[in-house]
Formats: structure tokens, C-alpha cells, sequence
């Protein structure tokens, strides 16, 4: 098992997905493994994770799992490719009804210190054949109501569209404390817009891919930086610009021949935070140690206020 001296928060995983139980494409490949995998991460140093949801049906379910065990939260919203649930009559009267509920367990969460964050909501110009980006634009803004009722910061999604994203942001910044656009990828003057709206950034796999996105990240403000796995997704690949900086090795196995306690090959799991700190300190040329602190007394100011 790997270990870290350091403490990180995992901003982002989304660990209500199926292969966590062993289920890929609808098949099961191995038995359920999650409470292994959260052993693992507790094991490399990850303190707390936040658990991403992206519908009503997903925000309730990760709250429930979140429930009752240490170290995890979670969040409450709509993923811009599930926008289309606002219209659909069979989960709700109305999209102000399907807000409503989305407040109710929010709420809920709140009041048991378990949501902290709303989202996972924003705009993605990639997908938008889940979802037309009109429809996805007026919901980004409508979800600004959850922060409103609810004061949380928010936890924001932002793929190939920084324009109308910001634009959106901008309009409606008095509506909302703190907020980080996690998994970005886009260039230095996105990332300074963002910047200069009092946003955070938060990095994953995904935003260490190339040499252009190692040079957008040495030239982050340290204490504007989250992390994050977005697990089981965004691991950093042999392949990407940001392995040659990895010094944690964690092996693995392909998911046709899993054992209880072994890792994936393919699936991102927390504990894998540690490659993504070593990453952003290596093309930082930073110390490591005084970044992860950075970055950790950040994550607190922010989702985890005293």
C-alpha cells in the first residue's frame, strides 16, 4: 500500500459510480470493492473526500453514503449533460419542484455536516448531445438558487465553452460565497478570468495532459489550487505530459483479474491524489511538502470553514 506524509483533500470523486461495486457497462467484473478503495485512500493521506453528484436521484444517494462515515461529504446539483431532468414531468412537477428537492437535501446534509458544496453544475460544449447547451445554459444559471438558500460554496464544471461560462459566473457572482471550477484544462488567460472572479481551480489527470497544461499550472497562484481525482475518471497516464513528474507508483491489475485489495488498472481511486500533488509540485518546481499545505489550508477555508 502506497502512503503520503501529507494530508490531502480529494475535492472531487465520484464514488457512487458502478465500478466501484464491481459493475462496468452494466456487466459485473469483480465484487464491490469501495471500502477497500476508501482504506487505500486513507492509507496514502487523503483526510476527506467529497463525494460528487450530478442529478436529484445522485444527490440523494451520495448523501446517504456519505452518512455515517468519517471523512466523507458530498454535494448537491446538476451535471450540465443531466439538465434535461428539470423538464422531465416524471421526476417532478415542475423544474421548481425538482429545485426544491435538490434544496430539501441540501439541507438535509447541512444539518448533519455532510453536504458542502453545490454541485457538480456549470456548462460542457463537448457533450451536448446529452444535452442541448441552451437548455444547459438556462439551468446553469437557474441552480444559482441552491447557493442562495443554502450559503455553500460551489463546486463548478466548465468544458470547451470558458466564454459563456464566465459570462454566466460574472452576472451572477453576488449570488454565491466561494466557488472552484474543478478539472480544468483551458489556458492562462481562462484560468486568470476565472481567477479574477474570485474562483479557485481545481486539478485533476485531466489537467495535466500536456505540456501546454503543465505551463498554465506553474503559473497558478499556489494558494488558488485545489486537487482532486474525479476518480474513477482523470487519472494521470503513462501517456500524459504531467508521469514523468510521478513518484508514487501504484501497481495494478487489469479488472478480469481482480482479488480483493487489488487496484484497478483503469479506474481512479482516491488514493491516487498523491500522483496529481506530485505533478503540480514538479512542474511548480515547488516543494512538496509546502504546497500540500497550501493547497490543504485552502480546501479547509473554503468547504470546510471552521
Amino acid at each position: 500500500m502506497s502512503s503520503s506524509p501529507y494530508p490531502m483533500i480529494d475535492i472531487g470523486a465520484n464514488l457512487t459510480d458502478s465500478s466501484y461495486e464491481g459493475i462496468y457497462y452494466d456487466k459485473r467484473a469483480h465484487e464491490s470493492d469501495l471500502s477497500l478503495v476508501l482504506e487505500r485512500a486513507r492509507g496514502a493521506g487523503v483526510e476527506k473526500i467529497i463525494v460528487t453528484a450530478g442529478s436529484l436521484s445522485e444527490a440523494r444517494k451520495a448523501l446517504e453514503f456519505v452518512k455515517g462515515t468519517e471523512g466523507l461529504y458530498s454535494t448537491v446539483g446538476v451535471h450540465p449533460t443531466r439538465c434535461l431532468e428539470f423538464d422531465d414531468r416524471e421526476l417532478s412537477s415542475s423544474a421548481d419542484d425538482y429545485l426544491d428537492q435538490l434544496v430539501a437535501i441540501a439541507k438535509d446534509g447541512i444539518a448533519c455536516g455532510k453536504v458542502v458544496a453545490i454541485g457538480e453544475f456549470g456548462l460542457d460544449l463537448d457533450r451536448t448531445k446529452f444535452c442541448p447547451f441552451g437548455v444547459q445554459e438556462k439551468y446553469f444559471e437557474f441552480q444559482f438558487k441552491l447557493a442562495e438558500e443554502t450559503g455553500l460554496p460551489l463546486f463548478l464544471h466548465m468544458r470547451a465553452c470558458a466564454e459563456p461560462f464566465t459570462k454566466i459566473v460574472e452576472k451572477n457572482r453576488d449570488r454565491f460565497t466561494h466557488g472552484v471550477v474543478h478539472s480544468f484544462d483551458g489556458t492562462l488567460e481562462e484560468a486568470e478570468k476565472l481567477l479574477s472572479l474570485g474562483l479557485f481551480i481545481g486539478l485533476n489527470g485531466c489537467s495535466l495532459k500536456t505540456a501546454a497544461n503543465l505551463e498554465v499550472v506553474s503559473k497558478l497562484p499556489q494558494d488558488r489550487i485545489m486537487i482532486e481525482t474525479d476518480a474513477p475518471w482523470c487519472q494521470v497516464r503513462p501517456s500524459h505530459a504531467g508521469s514523468s513528474h510521478i513518484k508514487t507508483k501504484i501497481s495494478d491489475v487489469k479488472k478480469q483479474r481482480f482479488s480483493p485489495g487489488c487496484v484497478v488498472k483503469g479506474r481512479n481511486e482516491p488514493q491516487h491524489l498523491i500522483q496529481v500533488l506530485e505533478v503540480i509540485a514538479g512542474c511548480r518546481g515547488e516543494d512538496i511538502e509546502e504546497l500540500s499545505k497550501v493547497v490543504y489550508q485552502t480546501t479547509q477555508s473554503v468547504f470546510f470553514p471552521q
